[in-house]
């Protein structure tokens, strides 16, 4: 492989065909005017260090004998500045503070110093080795057998690190974990070829409490309601039985009981293999429950559409005492009462089988793995070493070596020796699916490179790094291809390190549909969408939030990220889009007119209350407590997700929110007011300054994102101040309170995008990067494509460290 060399040409730096040009802002390039080193230490001196002096340290930080002029020579100290002085948070609320061109002169200056040093001694920093996580080890068993797996079942849930999964300094190794790899393999291999062996066991799929069983569900059959439907791969053609448990009341008895005809649907890829009554007088004192189950049906091997649902008796709007309920369950004793609409609710679907096994059909997954076949017993070894090693050439993401292909031989003839050819090559998959060279993503170092220096890593590396960022998957045949033509010697042939078809295939893979993965993997991680499952506003408060609901709203999200990436438009209209994607139920919710059918249609947002991801039900609920919302959490993720800077933790013994009084003199008293006689604390003060009036701007959304006048009973008051003194009034007050600091919020995305892409959290020496990459993308209108691509041009991305000397 190639070393990294780099050549300082003037006020441009030239590294490995990568050029980066200085901040050419007059924010943060020097004027023959402008204010000195001295006068920038004058500032930090009266400023500052009344906090950040010898005696007091906040944060543990002295900027005593700190210097700008200098400021090269300590950069993590001048990045945390930075930092802090871009977000307008120091000096803090309370405390004299000069205009904020006075501080944004000072963080100019910083970076100027800081850059350039970069830029003469660059470090792309190293990761420890990367396995796959959940998402990845779905996706990359979907490319690879085109199946689906529920590897939940199998592997423990990823550890979160910077807002990510995917890390690599947090994924540790342990037994567990390795056993789940192993478990996995086994069963995703016996599944993907058939199992003519199988026995009998129990798979159960359990419905949210709070799903909907007013609506139609995705997958099932047209003409029903409520219920699920999934993929699911049956290992051999045989008999099955269906159970089902329903939801019972307090007493036991079943839920839905005014609700008479109901009738539940199975089907297998939307035909109907049994039909069942239901009967509304069961209860949990029957023998079997409150629980039904089919007569065994017959199913062939392979995946099938697997739908439970009940027949839709009736069409058109229903007719309540004061509304409709959408969460109908959110109190079982309205069960046994006529007047609101109670409909049985699935709580449990178990698939049971195989019985009376008769072998193994062809199916999709196999007709992908069986692509040879042998005409004789002479023939089955050669058969078997081509199915394998296309098989594991995809899975490794790199060539074959001899040594690769005859250990998975020998899995194979094992196989093959104990029951003939398919179980040789059941055995050679799961090989290759318990591989450390599929669970695993090495990187082959540069063998010559000495320790510290730092190296292109090899077109085939390239590859996965960039398949993993823009699919969360690996490379495809093409990717491949191209990363294994390239001649890194004579560059005669032009590989992927060819910054021309790294671009090309950049477009390409982004045309891709893998692609929406950054909108469900890195936005979806960045703004916490996870986290809608964490709230369940309390349902007798809100009946009309219900599971249903709340995938609408995590869609929403999700669905504005992916058109901002399909259409290469500017990431600022995160903030600022004046318009938003909703299907029928979410419509309803918002009070969004004329949208009908699950289908999600891109509509004008009208109220410039809800432009843009502050607007959003998927941030507003998660942000929420169950019977409140809470300014302190919007605070919070406001700060952490937007501005980069995330609240110090609370201090030990601080008296919780709940435990101020809700009423004074007989009145209900609003959050705000309740905030209020919380902060006066002298422990709770100075972090609830700064993160409170971010929340209460937000206080006229309720808990689940609709738009209120009113908190318990009095005017909700959603005026405050920000805490460098910006007036917020309301939702469009602290949009444009945001939108004044635009650098803060482009290099927070890139900085979470680049830590995504590259699989690491960034350190302080990250920093310059991510400023370049900022700027440049500045430069072409914020377009989401610069940013990908700048990630991609990146040191970081491109280049590694050899180990023994990390230099800081």
């Amino acid at each position: 492989m190639k070393k990294f060399t780099s050549v300082v040409l003037g006020p441009t730096l030239l590294f490995a065909g990568l050029v980066v040009q200085p901040d050419p802002s007059p924010s943060v390039e020097a004027s023959p005017t402008g204010p000195t080193a001295d006068e920038h230490n004058e500032v930090i001196q009266q400023y500052c260090v009344r906090c950040h002096g010898r005696l007091i340290k906040k944060a543990d930080m002295s900027l005593l004998d700190f210097d700008v002029a200098t400021a090269e020579s300590n950069p993590e100290l001048s990045e945390k500045i930075i930092r802090k002085l871009r977000a307008g948070l120091m000096p803090p609320p309370g405390q004299t503070r000069p205009e904020k061109e006075v501080l944004w002169g000072v963080a100019g200056a910083l970076e100027e110093r800081v850059d350039a040093a970069a830029a003469e001694n660059p470090n792309p920093g190293r990761r420890t080795f990367q396995r796959l996580n959940r998402a990845e080890y779905s996706r990359s068993v979907h490319d690879l057998l085109g199946m689906e797996v529920d590897v939940s079942r199998f592997l423990p849930p990823d550890t979160m690190s910077g807002g990510f999964d995917n890390i690599a300094d947090v994924q540790n190794l342990s037994p567990t974990l390795l056993e789940g790899y192993l478990r996995a393999a086994v069963e995703v291999s016996r599944l993907a070829v058939g199992d003519p062996d199988a026995t009998p066991a129990d798979t159960s799929y359990r419905i949210p409490r709070t799903a909907s069983q007013l609506r139609h569900v995705e997958g099932a059959p047209i003409g029903t309601r409520g219920g699920l439907s999934r993929m699911h791969i049956f290992p051999a053609d045989a008999e099955y039985v269906f159970k089902i448990q329903f939801h019972t009341e307090p007493t036991g008895r079943f839920f839905g009981v005014t609700a008479p005809a109901n009738e539940l649907e199975i089907s297998i890829d939307g035909e109907r293999v049994a039909l069942l009554k239901v009967d509304r007088f069961m209860s949990e004192g029957d023998p079997q429950g409150a629980s039904m189950q089919t007569d065994p049906v017959l199913i062939k091997a392979g995946p099938h559409r697997l739908s439970a649902a009940f027949i839709n008796q009736t069409e058109g709007p229903v007719e309540d005492l004061l509304a409709q309920i959408h969460h109908t369950l959110a109190d079982t004793q309205i069960g046994t009462y006529y007047g609101v609409t109670t409909l049985p609710h699935m709580r449990l679907f178990v698939v049971s089988g195989p019985y009376k096994v008769t072998g193994v059909s062809e199916t999709s997954i196999r007709r992908r793995i069986f692509t040879e076949r042998p005409i004789s017993a002479e023939g089955e070894l050669s058969s078997a070493t081509a199915i394998i090693s296309k098989i594991a050439t995809k899975a490794y993401r790199r060539p074959l070596t001899d040594e690769d292909v005859q250990g998975l031989l020998t899995f194979y003839k094992t196989g093959a020796q104990q029951k003939g050819f398919e179980f040789g090559i059941r055995l050679a998959l799961q090989a290759i699916l318990a591989s450390p060279h599929f669970v695993f993503r090495f990187e082959q170092p540069n063998p010559e490179a000495v320790a510290g220096e730092i190296y292109e890593i090899g077109d085939m590396d390239l590859a996965s790094r960039l398949s993993f960022f823009l699919w969360a998957s690996p490379p495809d045949e093409e990717l491949l291809e191209i990363a294994g033509r390239g001649d890194r010697t004579s560059r005669q042939i032009r590989g992927l390190s060819d910054l021309e078809v790294l671009d090309e295939q950049v477009d390409r893979m982004l045309r891709d549909p893998r692609a929406e993965s950054l909108a469900t993997r890195f936005a979806s991680q960045w703004l916490r969408l996870q986290d809608l499952e964490k709230v369940h506003p309390d349902a007798l408060v809100y009946p009309m939030y219900d599971h249903t609901l709340a995938e609408a709203m995590e869609r929403e999200t999700e669905l504005l990220f992916h058109y901002l990436v399909q259409e290469d438009r500017s990431v600022l209209e995160l903030w600022t889009a004046d318009y938003t994607f909703v299907n029928e139920r979410l419509a309803q919710h918002y009070g969004v007119e004329n949208i009908v059918g699950p289908e999600f249609q891109r509509v004008i947002v009208n109220d410039e209350k809800r432009y843009g991801v502050l607007g959003h039900g998927s941030f507003l609920t998660s942000t929420s407590q169950a019977n409140r919302t809470s300014p302190v959490q919007r605070g919070k993720w406001v700060m952490e997700v937007f501005l980069g800077n995330p609240p110090p933790a609370p201090p030990p013994n601080v008296p919780e929110f709940e435990e101020t009084g809700a009423v004074d003199e007989g009145r209900l008293l609003t959050v705000r007011e309740r905030m209020a006689m919380h902060r006066a604390n002298p422990a709770c003060t100075s972090c609830h300054l700064v993160i409170d009036p971010i929340g209460v701007a937000l206080e006229e959304f309720d808990v689940t994102g609709i738009w209120r006048r009113r908190d318990g009973g009095a005017p909700v008051d959603s005026t405050s101040e920000l805490y460098d003194g910006a007036e917020l009034n309301g939702p469009v007050g602290l949009r444009e309170a945001l939108l004044a600091r635009p650098d803060t919020l482009i290099r927070t995305f890139t900085e979470n995008l680049m830590s995504y892409g590259l699989g690491r959290r960034l350190e302080y020496y990250d920093m310059p990067a991510v400023r370049e990459i900022a700027r440049a993308a500045a430069a072409n209108g914020n377009k989401m494509t610069s940013f990908i691509k700048g990630v991609v041009h990146s040191a970081a991305f491109r280049m590694s460290q050899a180990e023994g000397v990390t230099r800081r």
